[in-house]
């Protein structure tokens, strides 16, 4: 039985999609903490507020026009594949399965940092701690995908609640009105301006992660819809509040950026309060983890259909029909990047997922032309040459954040030249492939 044959009761529904979306694109607002050292007062709540207008909508509306038009497995690596070809879509492919071992990384570190708050002596353990978090969450995609939407159902809940008594109790103490520093981006220097915009695009990122297994949703079309609207509100408005509370609690930029949301859950709640916060963040990276896994574990399958990868990550696994092969090649490699940081991962992370986001865009104008007849249930209303417009948005903040980050003096030499191996790679791996097939037509 293939994936696109399951039974309804095996597939998603709108409720376990949007708890999926939510946490395969945000997890809650851990990871924002640097923000206000990068933007300080007067900038951080701008760029919050600017950023996904310029950088998600126009993201949002090309995921769900293409994912009505073809809601397939392998979700953008096809938009591309039928657009610009199959060297294209090796392109896609391969830069996203490269981008999420990076994304995947990040996630194992996190939890140990938020452990570390109810358990210091954590930190000392933190590879085998994120080992465990890692093939904790490679066994629960190979038994399928609605143990991992219930299990995000449940994560969601634990990663929502904590933040809620954080704003209950702050907006009781202050008001429900509070004054808010004038926006401003004075000041910002180039280097601060690209760590910024990165740490926001990053706590954006991977809306069109979820089309990748569109054959495992019920009424994938509506139940899209559906989700990603309520997963966009849902993350813009808890990172709005949470800034919000941040910028108004007194705490400094250092000592959250050091010591995270769980410091200023203790300065607004009490200890038990950052201790709920600490858990919620330990399990948003859980919840990460696992949704991002799913989404990229089908991109090497349908990668290995077209004969672009080996027919062994193709299998599936007899009793819970999963990708298994792919899911263990991911939890592999992502073993071995947990040594890198937090800001180095998010580097490499948003980076290449920019390049690969860039061929999704090219695809939605060329699709216009190639396929002008075909049935849109959602379409952008905007013609190509708006179309071409609206993809300038996140092209022109993308261009900003990769010229301030790569011009930070600071920034250690490994995680670029690790991103710049990993866009260039695609042409070297897809040479060895076209190499490799002429020969066995010979043969």
């Amino acid at each position: 039985m293939s994936l696109s044959t399951r039974p309804s009761a095996r597939k998603l529904h709108p409720l376990q999609l949007a708890a999926v979306i939510f946490l395969t694109v945000s997890g809650g607002p851990y990871g924002l903490e640097s923000l206000l050292s990068y933007a300080g007062s007067h900038g951080a709540l701008l760029l919050l507020i600017i950023t996904p207008i310029l950088w998600d909508i126009p993201a949002i509306f090309m995921v769900l026009e293409l994912n009505s038009m073809m809601p397939v497995t392998g979700g953008y690596y096809q938009w591309v594949k039928r657009a610009l070809g199959l060297r294209w879509a090796f392109y896609e492919g391969w830069w996203t399965w490269l981008y999420t071992f990076a994304d995947l990384a990040i996630y194992p570190v996190m939890f140990v940092e938020y452990a570390s708050f109810l358990f210091p002596a954590i930190a000392a353990y933190k590879i085998p701690v994120c080992l465990a978090i890692i093939w904790s969450g490679v066994a629960l995609n190979i038994r399928g995908i609605v143990p991992v939407g219930k299990t995000a159902i449940v994560l969601s809940i634990g990663v929502l609640a904590p933040f809620l008594l954080l704003f209950v109790l702050f907006f009781l103490h202050h008001g429900a009105v509070v004054p808010l520093p004038h926006p401003s981006l004075k000041g910002i220097e180039l280097p601060s301006m690209g760590m910024a915009l990165y740490t926001i695009m990053w706590n954006f990122i991977g809306w069109d992660n979820s089309t990748t297994y569109a054959e495992e949703v019920e009424k994938p079309i509506r139940t899209y819809l559906i989700s990603t609207s309520i997963g966009f509100i849902g993350v813009f408005a808890v990172y709005l509040l949470t800034i919000i509370v941040a910028q108004q609690s007194g705490i400094s930029a250092d000592m959250l950026s050091d010591n995270k949301f769980p410091a200023l859950g203790a300065l607004i709640g009490g200890h038990w309060l950052g201790m709920l916060i600490a858990a919620g963040g330990m399990a948003s990276s859980l919840g990460l983890f696992s949704a991002v896994l799913l989404s990229v574990s089908r991109i090497p399958k349908v990668m290995s259909d077209d004969k672009l990868l080996p027919p062994v990550i193709h299998r599936l696994h007899r009793k819970y029909n999963t990708p298994y092969v792919s899911i263990i090649i991911c939890g592999v490699v992502v073993s071995g990047l947990v040594l890198f940081t937090f800001a180095d991962l998010v580097l490499m992370d948003v980076t290449v997922y920019g390049a690969g986001l860039l061929l999704e865009f090219i695809s939605l104008i060329v699709l216009r032309y190639k396929m002008a007849d075909a049935h849109r249930p959602f379409k952008i209303p905007l013609n190509a040459a708006g179309l071409c417009i609206m993809v300038l948005l996140p092209v022109g903040v993308f261009a900003i954040a990769l010229t301030g980050a790569f011009s930070s003096s600071g920034k250690p030499l490994a995680p670029v030249l690790l991103t710049v191996a990993a866009l260039c790679s695609a042409e070297i791996i897809w040479q060895f492939i076209r190499l490799f097939h002429a020969r066995r037509a010979r043969a």
